[in-house]
């Protein structure tokens, strides 16, 4: 089943969220079209190989052009019009960047494989629980139909200012002919009871002001209640729901939701201002004694004016993180000299902003650190906001070319780059602008999350590890200093982020018996986790027990082994990888021989091994560990092949593969067939095929056992021998001589 097909069938909720991120950048009507196509090219690759990208972009072009020729036979009106539209998006939009369209697709491909995992996995944890809140959500429902009452209170309130401008021009034109009359007829009973008349309409104008008035006063009241308590409360959820989502959460919405309600407060806020000036120009023509508006107006101008520079300043947003387009799952990572983007957008989305606000882009900006570590900005770092780059017309601007460039230090060398200190140091991108509107000059500023600078991509590991700290533990913006002295961690979150980590960047997460296993690994035997804290020293900085490595360089070892080497069998399930040696056994002793499971290494990085079950003759049960594969090895061989493949030698009898049933009771071709490279070859003939006059060869895993269990085990190899080869050694050599070919693959992993 497609990827695609799977989604599908998601529950609604997740559907949304995988609605969330289908645009006209990458419109869904694509992806469903081209499911199978689009799922079978390496996007990932693509978005760091120009060349590969513009090829990806011209088959997908094509693709596009066999859709559309089949859709005109069939007269379908409606996504001939689509497909049309799309096909001039794509060609005119990544022509001249065919790597952006590369990013969006892997991208989204990726975010699907979260989502799956995420709706696989049978209970949420803490921090995803806190995010999906019902109060929360209640709380975006009477945020948006507050702003929706005062957008309608401030339209009556323009009905009113309306009928107290034709009431006054009635009331000046009466009184004005008056003043026309001579003097006699002044005196006349007729123009003394138009003189009531007019006393009558005064009053009702002063009525009618200090209505009006009291009406204004009531919707700045309310917008600045709103702004001060539930659309504040608002925008500081979205901001740490970014950051839970930078580091492999779940996707964070509703930005669109906040700008709609900042444009309609803005769009009150500016409505209720002409409306104060009409009431300053009905001044300019009448006014009497005790009038309200010169008591009242420059109280309620300033407060109108205050709430607009705060809702502006509030309304400046970094939308994207900064990230580096190699390194799409590591965002606030940043490499010197290599370009990043970054996108912030202005919730206040008026059209006479367009292309009007310039943003400029600095890095530690008024900021102290704590290294003496000094970085500029090279590249395009001043650029317009506008409405046309984003699919959804929000106003908005992207960096797409800024790199960040080391300063020599006073002495001419650079800081010091010890491999804590660099990537514990954290710095900050700031933003700044100017709105000039309707009289009104505001200064804007925002900044990034906090961003770590590597100088050497062997340093990203231990930089991603800080990164996951920091927004794990604080939803502070800008504590540069944190690493003085990080806090530690609940452990119960932390292992909801580690998975994570595997269900962001190799597409499925972790269960609770593979996160019981870190627990123990973190924290020692049968540790109850739920309030544990646990030190960042603990996390990243000190070895484990007996090992030469951190536990998360341990983990991060695992995370690439699946990412490059295994992710099909990861992403099916079948690898149960984190599981102790104790608990492997307590698993396999009562399963049927040749039953075996695979997990990863303890004491090797980036290993990966299988043990397997085994019935003596006495019927004492026995197991095999096989020594761990590293990429190496994975680099050579797939590790589906490996399982189909893989031989022992027991004594002198003929090799044979032990490894029958997938834990707990998968036969093994069913559990992998799908992923073996080709059918499993039998003993070859010259006559197979192959270069004439050689024996076609194929390499195959064995391993030898030996028969006296007190021999110390020694590591095994892999060796490069087909079937008929190893046949002909066993007619030509003796037991000792291919023993000292084959060694034991047994280790005490």
């Amino acid at each position: 089943m497609s990827q695609w097909s799977q989604v599908q069938q998601l529950e609604i909720k997740f559907l949304e969220q995988v609605d969330q991120f289908y645009d006209d950048n990458f419109p869904m009507e694509i992806r469903h079209l081209l499911a199978q196509w689009i799922e079978s090219q390496d996007w990932e690759t693509a978005a760091n190989n120009e060349a590969m990208a513009m090829i990806l972009l011209q088959n997908l072009i094509i693709q596009v052009d066999e859709q559309l020729d089949r859709v005109s036979q069939e007269k379908n009106l409606l996504l001939i019009h689509n497909l049309k539209r799309i096909r001039k998006l794509l060609q005119g939009k990544y022509h001249g960047n065919p790597m952006h369209i590369a990013v969006i697709i892997s991208n989204c491909l990726r975010e699907e494989r979260r989502i799956l995992a995420a709706a696989s996995m049978p209970v949420q944890g803490p921090l995803e629980k806190s995010l999906q809140n019902s109060v929360v959500s209640e709380r975006q429902r009477n945020v948006e139909h507050k702003v929706s009452a005062i957008k309608n209170s401030a339209q009556m309130t323009d009905q009113d200012v309306k009928y107290l401008e034709d009431l006054q021009e009635e009331f000046d034109f009466r009184y004005k002919t008056i003043q026309s009359l001579e003097q006699n007829d002044k005196n006349s009973t007729h123009i003394k009871q138009e003189m009531l008349v007019l006393q009558a309409m005064l009053n009702t104008l002063d009525y009618k002001r200090k209505e009006v008035l009291s009406k204004i006063g009531r919707v700045i009241h309310e917008i600045d209640m709103l702004m001060s308590n539930m659309l504040t409360e608002e925008l500081l959820d979205w901001k740490r729901r970014q950051q839970i989502a930078c580091i492999g959460g779940p996707l964070h919405g509703g930005l669109d939701q906040l700008q709609n309600c900042f444009t309609l407060l803005a769009e009150s806020l500016f409505q209720v201002r002409r409306q104060l000036e009409k009431l300053d120009e009905l001044l300019t023509r009448l006014t009497y004694d005790g009038d309200p508006i010169p008591v009242q107006r420059p109280q309620l101008l300033e407060k109108v004016n205050f709430l607009l520079y705060n809702l502006f300043r509030n309304s400046f947003v970094v939308e994207r993180q900064p990230c580096m387009p190699t390194h799409p799952q590591r965002p606030m990572v940043l490499k010197t000299l290599i370009q990043f983007t970054v996108k912030l957008r202005l919730l206040i989305k008026l059209p006479e902003l367009n292309y009007q606000i310039r943003v400029k882009a600095t890095i530690d900006k008024n900021v102290s650190t704590v290294s003496n570590r000094r970085f500029v900005l090279c590249g395009t770092h001043v650029k317009a906001m506008n409405m046309d780059e984003s699919a959804n017309g929000s106003l908005s601007v992207e960096f797409r070319h800024l790199q960040p460039k080391e300063m020599k230090t006073s002495a001419g060398s650079k800081g010091n780059e010890g491999p804590h200190m660099v990537t514990e140091e954290l710095h900050s991108i700031s933003f700044e602008t100017q709105v000039c509107l309707y009289g009104l000059t505001i200064n804007l500023e925002t900044s990034s999350l906090p961003v770590v600078m590597i100088s050497n991509v062997s340093q990203l590991p231990n930089a991603w590890a800080s990164i996951i700290w920091y927004n794990l533990s604080t939803n502070d913006p800008q504590n540069l200093s944190f690493f003085n002295n990080p806090p530690a961690a609940t452990l119960s979150q932390l292992l909801e982020v580690l998975s994570w980590q595997f269900s962001s960047y190799v597409g499925r997460g972790l269960n609770s018996e593979q996160l019981n296993m870190l627990a123990e690994k973190l924290m020692g035997q049968q540790v109850s986790y739920n309030d544990y804290q646990l030190s960042w020293a603990k996390f990243c900085k000190e070895h484990l027990p007996g090992k030469s490595f951190t536990f998360w360089v341990w983990l991060e070892a695992i995370l690439d082994l699946i990412k490059k080497h295994i992710l099909p069998l990861w992403i099916d399930g079948y690898i149960m990888g984190f599981v102790s040696k104790e608990k492997e056994r307590i698993l396999l002793k009562d399963k049927t021989p040749g039953t075996f499971l695979l997990r990863f290494s303890e004491s090797n990085l980036g290993g990966i091994t299988f043990t397997w079950v085994d019935q003596l003759e006495n019927g004492d049960v026995t197991f095999h560990s096989v020594e761990p594969y590293n990429k190496g090895r994975l680099s050579a061989l797939p590790f589906a092949d490996i399982l189909r493949d893989y031989k022992v030698i027991m004594a002198d009898n003929v090799p044979e593969n032990p490894l029958k049933y997938l834990y707990p009771d998968i036969p093994k071709d069913k559990a992998f067939g799908k992923h073996y490279s080709c059918q499993p070859n039998e003993v070859s003939k010259p006559s197979d095929g192959g270069v004439k006059g050689y024996v076609p060869s194929v390499f195959i895993p064995v391993s030898k056992i030996l028969n006296d269990s007190t021999e110390p085990h020694s590591p095994s190899d892999l060796l490069p021998m087909s079937p008929s080869v190893y046949a002909v050694l066993r007619e030509h050599l003796s037991p000792t001589a291919i023993e000292t070919a084959l060694s034991s693959p047994y280790s005490t992993d």
